[in-house]
């Protein structure tokens, strides 16, 4: 008789297809912004700006997100989610007006893409999975990397050939075509399906709902998890790597190679074999860790990104000659790796917590994302040259690779439980004792 598979991992697989969903759009600013400065003239440093205000709300939504679904559920959140960034990505067509940019690619796309960011991947790993969650972990982070590896090369030759309209419009639609996917598919809680997690011992109780609403179980537990060291240590850690990602390369990293006469094309195709590499990047550090300290593993990440970045200015010199392809490789390893043993940290120290409070972490990433994504655009209209962009990039990873090495063993934090408030009594009632 065959054995059917857990359905945990039929979970994780339509996560996995709702995060590549969702990436597209993530994918779109590195070969758009280009194209709408030629056809508005707006400055740089402005598209940029749109690109921060995504990136931030990307962040700040994911705490509140990962409350949402404690409460309404995976499966209404990230349905939701999915329309939010297809409409945003879809209105694109019809702007004119710098401000119309923000609304769509900032406002609309960063809160859809925040209610799918890791803190979705934290929840779906922290309900459905006890064994292999640093594997499934890295699996799922790999998700976003997987939409930018099918979705780049894909829109840089959709815009050079039909333009930028037409591959916001199949953005739109990628995400749209997911939505019944996850309505079907995707289910919250292993109760659900009269099953336990992944690896749970049968005598394992499931974990008692939490009282309050979403936005007060975020922000409780943003409350206790600011208390602690181990909190600014990992935020501090993660704004870094949001910088040094998403904010710089992600966005910068075609504009930059234009200017060393490379073609968007074949710069965008060399950002996504960062996606490639990626993938099998964030894949090997889950597995890693579920064996090795999470804390020597961030170290070392950061410490080995801060290096690469400090010798790209001049790998930019041989476009995409053999040294380039090395950081290539190189940096798409490293680009995502920290999330598995950050979100196993944030559980070490924050038990139950742990998703919401890796929320807040997550926040802080991508608020490093936002100031990265505008300071090197501002940069480059000032200098016209990222190069110092670069050199800074390089030097906070080394930095993030001490703090991490700083975090202690232990210290774990209560889970943060939000009672209830209190039954109000009429002023000169009286509630009469039990005994009565």
């Amino acid at each position: 008789m065959t054995r059917r598979p857990h359905p945990a991992w039929l979970v994780a697989a339509v996560a996995f297809v709702a995060l590549v969903g969702a990436a597209g759009f993530r994918a779109t600013p590195a070969v758009m912004l280009h194209p709408l400065h030629e056809e508005f003239r707006w400055p740089l440093a402005t598209i940029s700006a749109a690109v921060s205000v995504n990136l931030i709300l990307f962040g700040l939504t994911a705490p509140f997100a990962a409350a949402l679904m404690e409460k309404f559920g995976m499966r209404r959140v990230v349905s939701g989610a999915l329309l939010l960034v297809a409409a945003g990505s879809g209105l694109t067509v019809f702007m004119n007006a710098s401000w119309q940019l923000i609304l769509c690619w900032g406002v609309l796309v960063g809160l859809g893409t925040g209610s799918m960011a890791l803190a979705f991947v934290a929840t779906v790993t922290g309900r459905w999975f006890v064994k292999r969650r640093g594997l499934v972990t890295g699996v799922l982070t790999a998700g976003g990397a997987a939409g930018q590896l099918v979705f780049l090369p894909l829109l840089a030759t959709v815009v050079e050939a039909n333009g930028w309209r037409t591959a916001a419009l199949i953005v739109s639609g990628s995400a749209l075509a997911v939505v019944p996917l996850v309505v079907w598919r995707l289910r919250d809680r292993p109760a659900d399906l009269g099953v336990r997690a992944y690896g749970a011992p049968a005598d394992e109780a499931p974990p008692p709902p939490l009282a309050g609403g979403a936005a007060a179980r975020a922000v409780g537990a943003l409350r206790a998890a600011a208390r602690t060291r181990a909190f600014w240590l990992l935020a501090g850690g993660f704004a870094i790597c949001g910088a040094t990602t998403n904010g710089l390369v992600g966005t910068h990293f075609i504009p930059a190679a234009h200017d060393h006469g490379m073609a968007e094309t074949t710069a965008a195709s060399l950002l996504a074999l960062v996606g490639l590499f990626d993938i099998a990047g964030t894949i090997a550090s889950g597995w890693l860790t579920d064996r090795v300290d999470g804390r020597v593993l961030l170290g070392a990440y950061y410490a080995l990104r801060g290096g690469s970045l400090l010798v790209l200015p001049t790998l930019f010199a041989e476009t995409a000659g053999p040294s380039m392809l090395v950081f290539i490789v190189f940096y798409g390893l490293d680009w995502v790796a920290t999330v598995p043993p950050t979100v196993a940290l944030c559980r070490e120290y924050f038990g139950a917590s742990g998703p919401v409070v890796f929320g807040w972490v997550f926040a802080s990433h991508q608020v490093g994302a936002a100031v990265a994504a505008t300071g090197a655009g501002l940069v480059r209209d000032q200098l016209g040259t990222y190069a110092l962009a670069w050199y800074v990039a390089g030097g906070l990873s080394v930095g993030a690779a001490v703090l991490s090495l700083l975090l202690r063993r232990g210290g774990r934090v209560a889970p943060v439980v939000i009672e209830p408030p209190a039954a109000k009594v009429p002023v000169g009632w009286r509630l009469r004792p039990a005994e009565e």
